[in-house]
C-alpha cells in the first residue's frame, strides 16, 4: 500500500522538527550554556552580552523539545486509528509568537558576535573551539542561530502542502485549516514586530538629529517626509537653504547647524498639521514655490 500524500508530508514535519530539536539543543544547552558558564568566570564577555546574544532561545527550545515534538511524535505514532495533526498545531501556535523577540533581536545579535570576537580572543576561540566539534557540522554559530528565525515560514510551507493534499472528506480539514491559518496569523505577528522594531530605530535617529527635545520624542509619530528646502525672503529677494521634517502631527521647519556636535538641526518652528494648508505660487523669479499657512506661521518656501 502506497502511504497517503498528507501522511509523507506529517512525517516530513515530525522529522524536521526533531532536527530542529537537536539544533536548538545546540545553542541553547552547548553554545549558550558554555559561553554564560565562562562569562560567569569573568573569562570572556559580560553575562549580559551573553543573554543579549540568545534573546529567549532557552523558552524556544523548552517549548519545542518538551512541547510540540511529543506532542508531534504521539500523533504519528497513532495515525492509523487518528490520521491528524490539525488540533495539535492550533493548540501549540499561539506559542510561537515568542518567536518574534528572537527575530526581532537576531541582527543585534550577529552584530555583538562579531564585535566581541574581534574584542574578546578567548570568547572567539570559545566558539571556534565548539564550532569544531562533530555536532556543529562545519556551521558556524550565526549559520545556527539563523534556524529558529527560518523555522515558522517552513511550519506554513509544509502546512500549505499538507492541507493542498487531504482528502476534501479528512477528519483533519478544518482543524488544519485553522492551523495554518494561525501559523499565517505568527508568521505576520514576527514580520509587524520587525518592522514596527525598524520604525523606532529609524524614529530615533531623526530625533537625534533634531537634538533629542523633549516635546518632540514621542514614538507614536510617524516621519512622512524629510528634505531640504528654500526659504524666500520676500524683503530682500533672497533664499536661504533650510530643512524640513514633516510628521504625521507637526511639520518642523529646522536650520542646518554649522558646527555638528550632537544635533544637526536647530529646530525654529513647529506647525501643526491640524488646521495647516498648502498652496502653489507661480512666482516666475522663484520656480517650484509654495506656501505653507498654519496656526503658528506662514512660510513662503522654494523646493529644488
Amino acid at each position: 500500500m502506497q502511504e497517503p500524500e498528507e501522511k509523507k508530508i506529517a512525517l516530513e514535519l515530525l522529522e524536521t522538527e526533531q532536527a530542529y530539536v537537536n539544533r536548538l539543543h545546540l545553542l541553547d544547552q552547548i553554545f549558550y550554556t558554555e559561553l554564560m558558564k565562562e562569562a560567569k568566570n569573568g573569562k570572556t564577555v559580560p553575562e549580559e552580552v551573553v543573554k543579549m546574544i540568545f534573546s529567549n532561545i532557552s523558552s524556544i527550545y523548552q517549548f519545542h523539545a518538551k512541547f510540540f515534538l511529543p506532542e508531534l511524535q504521539k500523533r504519528m505514532e497513532d495515525w492509523s486509528c487518528n490520521p491528524r495533526i490539525g488540533d495539535v498545531i492550533q493548540k501549540l501556535a499561539p506559542f510561537l509568537k515568542m518567536y518574534s523577540e528572537y527575530v526581532k533581536n537576531f541582527d543585534k545579535a550577529v552584530e555583538l558576535i562579531t564585535f566581541w570576537s574581534e574584542k574578546s580572543p578567548p570568547f572567539q576561540e570559545l566558539i571556534a573551539d565548539i564550532q569544531k566539534r562533530k555536532v556543529c557540522a562545519n556551521l558556524t554559530l550565526q549559520h545556527h542561530m539563523l534556524e529558529p528565525v527560518q523555522r515558522i515560514p517552513r511550519y506554513e510551507l509544509l502546512l500549505k502542502d499538507y492541507v493542498r493534499k487531504l482528502p476534501p472528506e479528512s477528519p483533519d480539514r478544518d482543524d488544519a485549516e485553522k492551523a495554518l491559518e494561525m501559523i499565517f496569523m505568527v508568521a505576520k505577528h514576527s514580520n509587524a514586530a520587525i518592522a514596527e522594531m525598524e520604525r523606532l530605530q529609524n524614529l530615533w535617529a531623526v530625533y537625534q538629529r533634531l537634538g533629542l527635545e523633549d516635546d518632540i520624542v514621542d514614538p507614536s509619530n510617524e516621519l512622512i517626509k524629510e528634505g531640504p528646502i528654500q526659504k524666500i525672503s520676500t524683503r530682500n529677494n533672497s533664499t536661504s537653504e533650510k530643512y524640513l521634517f514633516l510628521f504625521n502631527n507637526m511639520l518642523l521647519y529646522c536650520v542646518p547647524k554649522v558646527i555638528q556636535v550632537g544635533a544637526e538641526f536647530q529646530v525654529h518652528l513647529r506647525i501643526n498639521v491640524d488646521g495647516m494648508k498648502v498652496r502653489e505660487l507661480n512666482d516666475t523669479q522663484f520656480p517650484h514655490t509654495f506656501l505653507v499657512s498654519g496656526k503658528q506661521r506662514t512660510l513662503e518656501l522654494q523646493a529644488r
